[in-house]
């Protein structure tokens, strides 16, 4: 599956809200009078002195939220690491998958014999899980009707907790759709570690596009998001990827720097 990313919703006026925000901190009046005197090349230039301070806690006020697709649950384990957000990702305990879509990394796909295996290995665990489904779907039927559980109401009941436990046969490599919504002080943290050639390929790659739906909102605060060595010094150490140059070509080119 490909992935997909959509930008659904964001703070309305995002670096303008920053602006007074932090601007409120260093003014007798109120927001309203302050807002009054931000037209758009005082609130750029207020931006740029705010991010060259490091003061980032007013850029906290303004969050985006995200719809993702064709991503793997390998992906999403390493999403929700980064904690300050929230997330709304599809169930496999509610949700009966007839036939799973997933994920192939590239060095699989690129390799004829790797993707026959993998494929192979896919088939077979929907098989076992629709197997199991059928197998556990009976066995709490017949329990439930003995407990004295209506028919419809058994078979409901009995094919969650079925679904409930035969997922645990799906791989890392099932296909997922989540909804992340972070504030833009904990996408500045996301893009420095995923942007980062050092990064799982999957989640670099959906990094890469969040990067570009909100650079298109907030231009100024996201001006130099993306991976350190994009503005400095590579922090990675021995453990670099030794790229730097490429990164920042790269970076250039998609208009991302």
């Amino acid at each position: 599956m490909k992935l997909k990313v959509e930008l659904i919703s964001y703070t309305p006026d995002p670096e303008k809200l920053v602006a007074s925000a932090a601007k409120l901190c260093y003014s007798r009046v109120g927001i309203s009078e302050i807002q009054k005197n931000l037209d758009k090349e005082n609130v750029e230039r207020f931006l740029n002195m705010l991010l060259d301070l490091g003061h980032e806690s007013p850029i906290e006020h303004i969050s985006f939220t995200f719809a993702i697709e064709g991503v793997s649950r390998s992906l999403t384990h390493q999403l929700v690491r980064h904690r300050i957000a929230s997330y709304s990702q599809q169930s496999q305990r509610y949700v009966k998958l007839d036939q799973f879509d997933y994920i192939i990394p590239p060095s699989i796909e690129e390799d004829e014999k790797a993707r026959e295996i993998f494929i192979k290995a896919m088939e077979e665990d929907q098989r076992n899980y629709n197997m199991l489904v059928e197998i556990l779907t009976k066995k709490n039927f017949e329990r439930l009707i003995l407990e004295g559980k209506e028919e419809k109401e058994a078979r409901k009941l009995a094919e969650k907790m079925a679904i409930e436990d035969a997922r645990y046969v799906f791989p890392n490599a099932c296909e997922t759709k989540i909804v992340v919504t972070m504030n833009a002080r904990s996408l500045l943290n996301f893009f420095k570690h995923r942007c980062c050639n050092r990064a799982q390929w999957e989640i670099h790659n959906l990094a890469d596009e969040m990067l570009k739906l909100v650079k298109k909102i907030a231009p100024t605060i996201f001006k130099f998001a993306g991976p350190p060595c994009l503005t400095g010094k590579c922090p990675e150490g021995k453990m670099s990827c030794g790229k730097i140059n490429q990164v920042r070509e790269k970076y250039l080119n998609e208009g991302l720097l």
